[in-house]
């Protein structure tokens, strides 16, 4: 009978390595070389290196895009948009004031910011911000863009038809609202011709009702309008013969100048009444006056026109007290309060670009009834703003339209007999254009016409098709930056993010020795994953880089860092508890990405959060924070953990060299790793004890 086997570990001395030593004692005890592979330890950096390459070759290929075949022209598509702050641009501060005075509410803010934004996009202005300061003010920031070119854009945009009830015209017999040499001053005068410190005689109503004319006229029994084709020429040149037209095939009407050289009379009150559908009241016949009236009268005097007993008394002082050559005549009579010049049933007076000033009839169209405005082209190639009405719009303007043409427009001399017989378009209180009516209006298509170019239709379309503004604003604050200010700020940041960047490289090469390769390597990668998507966002999504932003960019190398450093720890740690390098890299990145993960949540967690409830430069650096986060986890992932793994295969890390920054002796390990003799790794007979308790400080990954 065999004896029992009672063999124990102290009994057999291992010989050669081989016998009864377990696959760990072999690999602890082995000598020279390098570090063995551990059992249960897979690492595939090559993959996750593709996956990285593959990224950035997407990233290029959709940056480049249909320039691919043209190399020459690559260099064109790498282009970051730069905010007002880096390159040059305006912000404009402004105060939101309630249509009745006071705080606005928060919901008139929202709707007015809505508003803004949809204009300023609707602009294609790019890396434009609109956003809330306060209770009270909005601030507007729109790079590359001057003063000028973004003031158009703030108006309130409050549309109004009005019809027009008085205006001033230097022709007295004229029914038509002309401009003169110069703009409409103050001051109603009672009658007549008068000097020129008072330039605005008033015909006083006469019992019948019609505007008799001033008393240096000869009376006639009859009111005339006469006026020659150089008079109807230079209101065209004004921009007040523009004539409301039907956008309706075959009923094109036509802004015409008056058909006589010489004065014609035309339809007295009571013949109006009898050649027309509906009789023409005799209020609305103009003053006439005899040529020597004109003569007599000095240069530049300017008169009324319209129908008197239509207008309010307050109107009517309002009239007096406006003085159209003063750019602040609308403050001056109204104030702040966008209510009053706004207020849809209320008489208004006003100016336009030419200094003709008016008394308005309540609103006949309100702007939120208008659809699809768009600049284009009319048929004699001046620019113009189409528009459609919706079905109120279209019935009340119809409604108007045919009263004004009935009463106000003889069909027989294609001429008006009224200024009643004009529309005033205006816009926040002002005049755009007077056109007249010269045929009812009644499809609900139509246009603004008067004194457009490309730029200012395509400004009045814009802010009209996005809808009238609930709030009205005082311009606070307006800067400018030029281009060379915003160059050196672009200057100075990038100094700022090269000295962050080499400190930190100078600190890993002191402290990490030869692993600093890995962190250099990474801040490379991560700083080109940054760029490629900032030019992403900034081709496909307008984004553009400020100077905030760009300290979110300097405060990410830390991030980066700090990953990487982490991971390093680890590795180190693991080294100096005895494992092998390769076991360490992995035990280690165990360890270390769960860190790893957990702060970088933390961060885009509070960039996050900033960006939601902060305004201003501070959304800008929250986003890149952000951003680089993002990218920093996918740089840990995908290229520092794989290129240390590399590198643990080579001799000059996996040895330990004193200069790889993973020297054991250095790191203060317990148990040397690098080559050992077999004396120190495989104890005697009877140190079994020994042996095992060196191996157990010497557990693989998977053992753990």
């Amino acid at each position: 009978m065999a004896p029992p086997n009672n063999r124990s570990s102290g009994s057999r001395t291992p010989a050669g390595g081989s016998g009864g030593s377990s696959p760990r004692a072999r690999t602890a005890s082995r000598s020279g070389g390098g570090p063995a592979r551990q059992p249960g330890v897979a690492s595939r950096p090559w993959r996750y290196l593709a996956v990285l390459a593959a990224l950035l070759i997407v990233m290029l290929g959709t940056i480049i895009g249909g320039a691919l075949a043209h190399p020459g022209d690559w260099h064109s598509k790498f282009k970051v948009g730069l905010g007002l702050d880096l390159s040059s641009g305006t912000t404009i501060t402004l105060k939101a004031v309630a249509p009745h005075g006071g705080v606005p509410t928060e919901s008139q803010m929202s709707t007015a910011i809505g508003i803004l934004t949809s204009r300023v996009n609707g602009k294609g202005f790019t890396g434009a911000q609109v956003q809330q300061q306060g209770s009270q003010y909005i601030n507007v920031s729109i790079p590359g863009k001057s003063a000028e070119q973004v003031q158009p854009l703030l108006t309130a945009a409050q549309l109004r038809f009005r019809q027009v009830l008085l205006c001033t015209t230097y022709i007295p017999s004229s029914p038509e609202c002309l401009a003169g040499p110069k703009p409409a001053g103050a001051g109603l005068p009672s009658a007549g011709p008068v000097s020129s410190t008072s330039p605005v005689p008033l015909p006083s109503p006469s019992p019948s009702g019609a505007a008799s004319s001033p008393p240096a006229a000869t009376p006639s029994t009859s009111a005339k309008a006469s006026v020659s084709p150089s008079a109807s020429t230079k209101a065209g040149g004004s921009g007040q013969a523009a004539s409301a037209r039907q956008l309706a095939a075959g009923a094109q009407a036509h802004a015409a100048p008056l058909t006589s050289s010489s004065p014609k009379p035309s339809a007295s009150a009571s013949a109006g009444a009898s050649s027309s559908s509906s009789p023409v009241p005799s209020g609305s016949a103009s003053p006439s006056a005899s040529p020597s009236a004109s003569a007599n009268a000095p240069a530049g005097t300017l008169y009324v026109t319209g129908n008197q007993t239509l207008v309010s008394k307050s109107a009517l002082a309002q009239f007096a007290r406006v003085n159209c050559a003063d750019p602040k005549w609308q403050s001056k009579v109204y104030g702040t309060d966008s209510s009053t010049w706004n207020a849809p049933k209320s008489q208004i007076v006003s100016c336009d670009p030419q200094g003709i000033k008016y008394v308005l009839g309540p609103a006949i169209v309100l702007g939120e009834w208008l659809r699809s405005p768009s600049a284009g082209l009319d048929q004699s190639s001046s620019w113009v703003v189409n528009f459609n009405l919706n079905g109120q719009g279209a019935k009340a303007f119809g409604t108007e339209t045919t009263r004004m043409y009935t009463q106000y427009f003889n069909a027989q001399t294609g001429a008006q007999t009224s200024a009643l017989d004009q529309f005033a378009i205006v816009l926040d209180g002002k005049v755009v254009s007077a056109p007249r009516v010269q045929q009812p209006i009644t499809t609900g298509q139509g246009q603004i016409s008067g004194n457009f170019n490309q730029k200012s239709a395509a400004n009045l379309a814009n802010v009209l098709k996005y809808g009238a503004l609930p709030l009205s604003f005082n311009s606070q604050q307006s800067n400018s930056v030029s281009a060379q200010l915003g160059q050196a700020q672009l200057t100075a940041g990038l100094i700022a993010a090269a000295i962050g960047l080499l400190l930190v490289i100078i600190y890993s090469a002191l402290y990490y020795r030869g692993l600093a390769i890995v962190s250099v390597l990474s801040l490379a990668t991560a700083a080109l994953l940054t760029w490629l998507s900032v030019i992403l966002l900034s081709k496909f999504q307008g984004y553009t880089l400020s100077l905030a932003g760009v300290a979110g960019l300097i405060v990410a190398i830390g991030i980066t860092a700090d990953s990487f450093v982490v991971y390093f720890e680890r590795l180190r740690d693991e080294v100096r508890e005895g494992r092998s390098l390769r076991a360490a890299v992995e035990r280690g990145w165990q360890r270390a990405r769960r860190t790893i993960i957990v702060s970088d949540t933390v961060s885009f967690l509070a960039a996050l959060l900033l960006y939601i409830f902060a305004i201003g430069d501070v959304r800008g650096f929250a986003f890149t924070l952000g951003l680089t986060t993002l990218i920093d986890v996918v740089v840990v992932f995908l290229f520092t953990k794989p290129m240390v793994s590399l590198l643990a295969r080579t001799k000059f890390f996996g040895q330990g060299h004193k200069w790889s920054g993973l020297d054991p002796a250095r790191l203060g390990t317990r148990s040397p790793w690098r080559g050992s003799r077999s004396a120190t790794a495989r104890p005697a007979a009877g140190s079994a004890t020994t042996a095992t308790s060196v191996s157990a400080g010497r557990t693989t990954p998977k053992e753990a």
